[in-house]
């Protein structure tokens, strides 16, 4: 019963820590994704078991060969925290809620905190006694900004956010939009030379992509538009030799794994092509937690839930924000439209720093 769970559930991995009361991470483990926007309960909740049972061999007494199964026979956590992507309301966070408590033991109430991801994001706002304000910007396969406050007693409580509304909607900044903003720019750039303007430089990025997608010379880039918007195979049953891999693939995954691309050709080639597509995307991101904060000379009443940049800490996490280079021109884009926050945090390891928060609350049975 001396146990603590945090599981940082996202739309490419699920990471599971857990600590003793002394905070001490005595367990750990990655299962696939837990997105609960895009995925049903059963496979949400299977995600989630294979990361815990996992972490749970190292924290049994003796270690367990096998992963433990769940739910367990007896109560062996004191208290758990989820940071789930796609949870961005009261009812799924009761749905979620209650397929956690049955996975676990934990009865629904103080004792199993769900809540979205970016809430793990605020824990360094503790590390900076000066401040009480922090907004959390996730950008990994998708993105959402979210402000907080901490109140005397050490709780976070939410003043606002803006995005996590899914890859069709938008997820600026993130894998999903870094991939869909690369096919609309070389769309763009078809355009224009179909108008006889000058054309555009000489891209590697819109060679690689083309390229992926079987597509032979820029010139035949619209080709790449009914590839998009195919959906993909029901089974692979339906998939013959000769069907391309890519109709293998979730659409929204067709956009998103295109983001690797994108940074070697940025940061490694020097792509102008590819920097003016995350420079797009990171100007989206940073118009997001510009619109949480409180502009130079705006008035409070306007905006009473606006954040003061120079009066809070930014908190980063994210697989692609975890990329300095690009986390710099979010900050440079924030700059220039009057943003500069106090403290910066990348959170790299959102679980592990869950694991010891909810471990320092102290919440257990009888709460």
């Amino acid at each position: 019963m001396s146990l603590y769970l945090c599981a940082d559930c996202g739309g490419s991995k699920t990471s599971a820590v857990i600590c003793n009361r002394n905070g001490d991470i005595l367990g750990r483990a990655i299962s696939g994704p837990s997105n609960f926007a895009y995925m049903s309960p059963a496979a949400f909740t299977d995600a989630v078991r294979t990361a815990v049972s996992i972490a749970l061999k190292t924290c049994v007494s003796p270690p367990s060969i096998e992963p433990v199964p769940l739910p367990p026979t007896t109560e062996l956590f004191a208290s758990a925290w989820f940071g789930i992507s796609g949870v961005d309301s009261p009812a799924a966070a009761h749905k979620a809620s209650v397929a956690l408590s049955a996975l676990l033991g934990i009865p629904t109430g103080p004792r199993l905190i769900v809540a979205n991801d970016t809430h793990l994001l605020a824990a360094p706002l503790r590390l900076h006694p000066d401040i009480s304000d922090a907004v959390t910007a996730i950008a990994g396969t998708g993105s959402c900004v979210v402000s907080f406050t901490q109140e005397p007693s050490g709780l976070l409580t939410e003043l606002a956010r803006i995005g996590g509304w899914g890859w069709i909607l938008g997820d600026e900044g993130g894998g999903f939009h870094v991939g869909r903003e690369t096919l609309r720019q070389m769309m763009f750039d078809t355009a224009r030379e179909s108008l006889g303007m000058i054309p555009s430089p000489k891209s590697t990025l819109k060679d690689k992509v083309l390229a992926r997608f079987g597509i032979d010379g820029e010139e035949n880039a619209a080709e790449v538009l009914p590839i998009v918007h195919l959906p993909e195979l029901r089974s692979s049953a339906e998939a013959a030799p000769e069907v391309p891999s890519y109709l293998l693939v979730a659409r929204e995954k067709r956009l998103s794994q295109l983001s690797p691309l994108v940074f070697e050709a940025a940061f490694k080639e020097g792509d102008e092509f590819a920097l003016k597509v995350l420079r797009n995307c990171a100007g989206e991101l940073a118009d997001q937690i510009a619109m949480l904060c409180l502009g130079p000379g705006e008035d409070r009443s306007l905006k009473p839930r606006g954040v003061q940049a120079e009066d809070a800490v930014l908190c980063f996490g994210g697989s692609l924000v975890g990329i300095e280079v690009y986390r710099e021109i979010v900050l440079g884009e924030l700059k220039n439209r009057g943003h500069v926050f106090r403290y910066i945090e990348f959170v790299d390891d959102a679980a592990a720093v869950g694991a010891v928060g909810v471990a320092s609350m102290g919440i257990g049975p009888g709460e």
